[in-house]
């Protein structure tokens, strides 16, 4: 039995998901993606992100030329999308089976990524009041509706500024969960 989180323990941690990305690349249908698609797992969620082939047309680099090529990603993104509906939810049932996550897809074509589900968690938090005051003032700015949006855009920007931490700390848990195992049962 996994460790619990939240409160009291009440969640088990979700199967393992270490072979998610191998076992989305050898059961997706060859002629979805161009290749292997990005596999993002984390406790509650499984994304898969595929790039789809290319248009064949080419537009000019106008404006219009721009606009036109955005259009034709668009429709062809839509296209992908009710074709293979039934397809990746019968594919996302099987994996939220096998690994106890929710399924979400998207695809990237030229300068376009589009999700189609995404999963929206709720994440319980207390702040103190100068806390609260930086979640006010983007609301206030405009930049978010809430305070809801405005924490979920803080944790965006400090995730984009913050990559090479967040990817060696992961790795440091990576190599602590490794360790755990070998440890006494």
């Amino acid at each position: 039995m996994g460790r619990g989180r939240g409160r009291g323990g009440q969640q088990a941690d979700p199967p393992p998901a270490d072979d998610a990305a191998a076992w989305f690349s050898g059961r997706l249908p060859d002629a979805w993606f161009t290749g292997a698609p990005e596999v993002t797992v984390d406790r509650d969620e499984i994304v898969v992100v595929g790039e789809l082939p290319p248009l064949e047309e080419t537009h000019d680099d106008t404006d219009a030329g721009r606009a036109d090529a955005a259009a034709a990603e668009a429709g062809r993104i839509s296209r992908y999308r009710e074709d293979t509906r039934e397809q990746r939810m019968e594919i996302a049932r099987q994996a939220e089976a096998r690994y106890g996550r929710k399924v979400a897809w998207g695809v990237r074509l030229g300068g376009t990524r589009e999700m189609f589900t995404t999963l929206s968690v709720p994440v319980m938090t207390r702040l103190r009041q100068p806390e609260r005051a930086v979640l006010d003032t983007l609301v206030d700015a405009g930049v978010a509706r809430s305070r809801s949006d405005a924490l979920a855009w803080s944790v965006r920007l400090v995730g984009r500024h913050a990559d090479d931490w967040l990817s060696e700390l992961r790795s440091a848990l990576t190599r602590v969960e490794d360790l755990r195992s070998q440890g006494p049962g």
